[in-house]
């Protein structure tokens, strides 16, 4: 089995928050890596992943980073790969790993989700691939239906609950 997403972090204390993304790439049987690469501390070791993801059989790479978070950034910039950063809430409550996320120069682009949004990551990663794989499109299909059916149950209960003044 080879892997089509790379989940890349800062470091493990990022692990919390990133098994969100790994959770769900399983339940959706993708194969992924999980790596721990720093911009600042193993650059080299960031050059030699970004340039080598393709042939390696990733499609798609999700990088989380706190505080400067420049790993998104950096793979972006070596490889022609799609990036999706997960700005990691670590000090200034993530606002320096938002802006240094989204604020990409023109011709680097890195899709950005939510603080601490490793779910979401996951599942772009996943509507990606289904742009050119019909099984990946259907199980796609069935989340967004699954989501829309807890919705609708959750109405229906709420249906139920009675208070004096609800109508």
């Amino acid at each position: 089995m080879q892997a089509k997403v790379s989940i890349i972090m800062g470091s493990t204390s990022d692990l919390p928050i990133m098994e969100a993304a790994a959770k769900f790439l399983n339940e959706m049987q993708i194969p992924f890596e999980m790596n721990a690469l720093s911009a600042h501390r193993t650059p080299e070791k960031v050059i030699e992943f970004a340039e080598t993801a393709y042939d390696r059989g990733i499609r798609v790479i999700i990088a989380a980073a706190g505080m400067a978070a420049h790993l998104p950034g950096v793979i972006a910039a070596i490889t022609p790969l799609p990036v999706i950063g997960v700005p990691i809430k670590s000090s200034l409550e993530g606002l320096d790993a938002i802006f240094s996320i989204i604020q990409m120069p023109p011709g680097i682009p890195v899709a950005t989700v939510a603080l601490n949004g490793a779910q979401n990551a996951a599942i772009l990663a996943l509507e990606i691939l289904a742009t050119g794989d019909e099984e990946l499109y259907k199980k796609m299909l069935k989340f967004k239906a699954d989501l829309k059916n807890k919705i609708t149950k959750a109405n229906e209960e709420l249906a139920q609950i009675k208070y004096e003044f609800k109508v």
